[in-house]
C-alpha cells in the first residue's frame, strides 16, 4: 500500500512552531529588557512568535537587444 501524496513530508520542509520552550521565552524576554535576574521562571508572560514569510523574487526579463 502506498502513502497518500498529502501525507508525505517534503525534504527540508520545516514548519513554524507556535510554541516556544521556557528557555526560548526567557531569551526573548531578556532581549526586550522584560526579564530580571530575580524573576521566577514560572508563570512567564506570553511571548509572541513571529512567523517569517519569504517573498518570492520577481523574474527579470532578459533583453534580446543587448546580445
Amino acid at each position: 500500500m502506498t502513502i497518500d501524496k498529502t501525507l508525505k513530508v517534503k525534504r527540508g520542509a520545516t514548519s513554524n512552531r507556535s510554541v516556544m520552550t521556557r528557555v526560548e521565552r526567557i531569551q526573548k524576554l531578556r532581549e526586550g529588557d522584560r526579564w530580571g535576574e530575580e524573576a521566577s521562571p514560572f508563570g512567564l508572560p506570553k511571548v509572541r512568535v513571529r512567523k517569517l514569510q519569504m517573498k518570492k523574487k520577481k523574474k527579470t526579463k532578459k533583453d534580446d537587444d543587448d546580445k
